[in-house]
C-alpha cells in the first residue's frame, strides 16, 4: 500500500512541477507576474511537499493504514483545492463565494494533511 501512495504522490508532484515550471516560464516571457503566488504555491506545496511525502512513503513505509490513507487523500485534495482556489481568485470569473470556498477549503484540507503527517511521523515505530 505504501508503494501505491508513494507512486501516486510522485506522479502528482511531477505534474505540479511541470505546471509550476511552465507557469514560471510564461510569467518570465510575458513580464506578467500576476500569478506569482499561485506559481509559488504550486511549486512549494504541489511539487516539493508532495514529492517529500512520496519519498517518505517509499523510505519509512508506515504501518498505520487509515492514518496514511487520510494523509495522502487530504494532501491531494488540499493541494489541488488550494492552488486551484488561488487561481480562481485571481481570474475571478466565478462568483466570489465559490472562489473562496475552493480556496479556503483547499487550504484547510491541506493544513489537516500536514497535521495528519505530523501525527503519522510521531506515532511511527522506528527500527532500532
Amino acid at each position: 500500500m505504501n508503494m501505491k501512495y508513494s507512486n501516486l504522490l510522485l506522479r502528482l508532484s511531477a505534474i505540479f512541477g511541470l505546471i509550476g515550471a511552465a507557469m514560471g516560464g510564461h510569467m518570465a516571457g510575458s513580464y506578467d507576474y500576476a500569478f506569482k503566488p499561485v506559481h509559488a504555491h504550486i511549486l512549494v506545496v504541489g511539487w516539493l511537499s508532495i514529492f517529500s511525502w512520496a519519498v517518505y512513503y517509499r523510505v519509512f513505509q508506515p504501518t498505520a493504514k487509515l492514518l496514511s490513507a487520510l494523509h495522502v487523500y487530504t494532501a491531494i485534495i488540499g493541494v489541488v483545492g488550494l492552488t486551484a482556489g488561488m487561481a480562481l481568485n485571481i481570474f475571478n470569473f466565478l462568483p466570489r463565494a465559490v472562489n473562496l470556498i475552493v480556496y479556503i477549503g483547499g487550504g484547510a484540507t491541506l493544513l489537516l494533511s500536514f497535521c495528519l503527517f505530523c501525527l503519522l511521523v510521531f506515532t511511527q515505530k522506528t527500527n532500532k
